[in-house]
């Protein structure tokens, strides 16, 4: 991505503070002071240790959990801002066919859409009548995205999309994921345990602390894409390793 910074702001996120409430514990700080953007166009990664908020962070962001003090600009709530999402599991519904899944998490106005191209773009089109059992966990990944893509989110959000897969398999849906977004000129926010990952495909990076969630730094790679090396992606793993030993695991 060029000139980022004169890109428009499709996501404003500001977690002044959250708060679980469990009915027999004490009450746990989940998230405190966190804020960050995502423009147009730009892919966006967070990172941070196990259980420090991530998904907590996930369900605020996408309208699931309004209990907390901040905001999240444009609200999710609304039709018109709600963003695309894939999540960990591809959840799609065994009874229901590869189109019949894509469909129906389209608003109904919508649902009559040609969806050709988006299909024929993931390789998807001889699957169409499909069930998902028939497929396999890359090819399940892939209806996921086509249901996340279908309504033409500005912003897509991503939840671990590559958990699972063989390195091949991975390889291959990041691959398709960039170029999508990319043609498509969407914005894209992953969460992602896997550093290596996000520096192949990020343009930022957003280093979360451990509980409470908040900013540690937020790292830009201004590398091209299609010219980071093993040797460069390497080189940058561990410098964010040295600079946050808290974040990034040697």
């Amino acid at each position: 991505m060029s000139g980022a910074g004169a890109e428009p702001t499709v996501l404003r996120v500001a977690i002044d503070r959250k708060v679980y409430h469990p009915a027999s514990a004490e009450p746990v700080e989940a998230v405190r002071g966190l804020a960050f953007a995502v423009r147009s166009g730009e892919i966006v990664c967070l990172i941070g240790p196990s259980g420090a908020g991530k998904s907590t962070t996930l369900r605020i962001l996408l309208g699931l959990d309004p209990d907390y003090e901040g905001r999240v600009e444009p609200d999710p709530r609304t039709d018109s801002a709600r963003p695309g999402m894939v999540f960990q599991e591809p959840r799609l519904l065994p009874w229901r066919t590869v189109e019949q899944n894509v469909r129906l998490a389209m608003p109904r106005a919508r649902r009559g859409r040609d969806l050709d191209a988006l299909f024929a773009h993931l390789g998807l089109a001889p699957w169409r009548g499909r069930y998902p059992g028939a497929l396999s966990l890359g090819m399940q990944r892939r209806v996921a995205l086509a249901r996340a893509l279908a309504d033409e989110p500005r912003l897509l959000v991503l939840d671990e999309p590559f958990v699972s897969l063989d390195d091949a398999a991975a390889a291959s849906l990041r691959g398709l994921v960039v170029e999508t977004v990319d043609r498509l000129g969407m914005s894209v926010l992953m969460v992602t345990h896997n550093v290596a990952e996000a520096i192949a495909v990020a343009d930022r990076l957003l280093l979360l602390s451990a509980r409470p969630a908040s900013l540690v730094a937020e790292v830009t790679l201004d590398r091209p894409r299609q010219v980071r090396d093993r040797a460069w992606a390497e080189a940058t793993r561990a410098g964010l390793a040295a600079a946050h030993p808290g974040v990034i695991a040697e």
